[in-house]
């Protein structure tokens, strides 16, 4: 099954390319550049899928982050206004330095 899949892809490959040779020049040419413009939008539109497969993983590991960030802050710590100081951050008593 297999096999035959690819002899046929090979054999429409042939006659395609022995087409291009018999056409004339100026048509060669043309058929040329409409084949490397749809190259180019294949291309975009593959670039386009990746850029929104990136998009969507940045989104979700920053949701992450941020969901992450909220349970540190609601665990521990104070608030002095709007800032927020973890008990990781705060010095040890002086009596229990040196």
């Amino acid at each position: 099954m297999i096999e035959q899949l690819l002899a046929a892809v090979v054999l429409a490959v042939c006659v395609a390319l022995f087409a291009r040779l018999l056409i004339g020049a100026r048509r060669r040419r043309r058929l040329d550049a409409a084949l490397q413009s749809l190259a180019g939008t294949g291309r975009r539109a593959l670039q386009s899928t990746r850029s929104a497969w990136r998009w969507r993983a940045a989104q979700r590991s920053s949701k992450q982050a941020a969901d992450e960030a909220i349970r540190r802050a609601r665990e521990g710590g104070t608030w002095e206004g709007n800032v927020y100081k973890p008990k990781s951050f705060r010095k040890p008593p002086r009596d229990k330095m040196h």
